[in-house]
């Protein structure tokens, strides 16, 4: 009797440590499946907004600083959806020298979000969809961003590759980056609505 209760409380605790065990795992597992992409060193959750994400990729801090100084923080935390095509620090470090530091500046600041603005497209649009309005149109796609100027969208390869106004481009690098409030597409160009 006395061994029966024993081996009924080691029993217990047995199954008690096996279901912390599992729900520990079933945790991990979760948070994996919520990590969607690495960027910049950092975990990209669909559970986070474009900004809380951003904020941890230490190769976009110069678009962060530029979203900042434009005034469109809470813009991209809203509901969206929002496409956002991110220039890498590196993308920013091939425009002219001083360009950077001119679009921070605060009398430039209508400027600036210019061009921030001709980075995001409203809707969510998957690298899927950017391919198949490609194919769609017969090998190019040109989407209307928040800017209200074209942005032209075609495949060399199988990277997708963005056009400008004027005729440069930007390849993905990183794409569908989920987020709660749309996608990011990483980009290693800066694209520049016509000037």
């Amino acid at each position: 009797m006395k061994l029966i209760k024993i081996l009924s409380k080691a029993t217990v605790l047995a199954i008690f440590f096996i279901g912390s065990s599992l729900l520990a795992q079933q945790d991990n597992m979760s948070m994996k499946q919520e990590m969607t992409k690495m960027v910049g060193g950092a975990a990209m959750y669909p559970s986070k907004d474009i900004i809380a994400n951003a904020v941890n990729s230490k190769d976009h801090t110069t678009l962060v600083a530029a979203v900042k100084a434009a005034g469109l923080v809470e813009t991209l935390q809203g509901s969206g959806p929002f496409t956002v095509f991110a220039p890498t620090n590196k993308a920013f470090d091939k425009l002219p020298e001083g360009t950077v530091a001119t679009l921070l500046k605060p009398e430039n600041k209508e400027k600036l979000q210019g061009v921030l603005t001709y980075h995001v497209l409203a809707g969510k649009y998957s690298a899927t969809d950017i391919v198949s309005a490609i194919e769609k149109g017969m090998g190019k796609a040109e989407f209307t961003t928040v800017n209200g100027a074209k942005l032209s969208a075609m495949l060399k390869g199988k990277n997708v590759m963005l056009m400008d106004a004027n005729g440069n481009t930007a390849k993905v690098t990183i794409a569908d980056v989920n987020q709660s409030n749309g996608v990011i597409h990483v980009v290693d160009t800066v694209v520049l609505p016509g000037m």
